[in-house]
């Protein structure tokens, strides 16, 4: 049997403005339909165990929760071991409706960027106001980062949360560690 690894095998940096680290394992799921369904709905929420976020936002609750992706797609993130059991539920409730439930979790990476700086090392990198008061935790974009596409919320104030393709994770985390190198404080944020 093989290992389970992430993209990079738990890469961090801690030597910067900000501290960068790969997370574990994460379950996600890629929901497709009409979100304003109640199926869809009970489906996501069951399987996240917290309730449906808002246009533009994330509802988290440790490693499980739900982002917002687009008017028809949500993320739908728990443990990496309960991914197959929450699809087969998600599938069975969903038989009678247009969806479509797909596990994302090996095709995807995802990082965190925390510290007291984490927004400056963060506003180098995509097109978002990441000034306080204009975005925080709970708040979700879908956007680019440098040249490739992520998406990304606030666990906390000091604390982003990233998902991107496994196939860019260390493009990602290396331009990460630039915008986080020692003494790039911008002091705006």
């Amino acid at each position: 049997m093989s290992n389970l690894v992430t993209a990079l095998n738990g890469a961090s940096d801690a030597n910067g403005i900000a501290t960068i680290t790969e997370v574990p394992l994460q379950g996600m799921i890629t929901l497709r339909g009409d979100l304003s369904k109640a199926a869809i709905k009970k489906a996501a929420t069951t399987a996240a165990g917290v309730d449906m976020p808002g246009q533009g936002q994330a509802n988290m609750n440790g490693d499980s929760g739900i982002t917002w992706m687009s008017t028809d797609e949500l993320l739908i993130l728990c443990p990496y071991g309960d991914v197959a059991a929450n699809l087969a539920t998600m599938t069975k409730a969903l038989a009678k409706t247009h969806a479509l439930a797909v596990d994302v979790s090996d095709a995807r990476a995802s990082f965190t960027v925390s510290g007291p700086n984490a927004r400056d090392a963060m506003a180098k990198l995509v097109p978002v106001d990441l000034a306080k008061g204009s975005f925080e935790p709970g708040m979700f974009r879908r956007t680019r980062m440098a040249q490739v596409a992520a998406a990304f919320w606030m666990t906390d104030a000091e604390t982003f949360q990233i998902v991107c393709f496994r196939s860019v994770a260390d493009y990602v985390f290396e331009v990460l560690k630039i915008a986080a190198q020692p003494g790039s404080e911008v002091g705006f944020l």
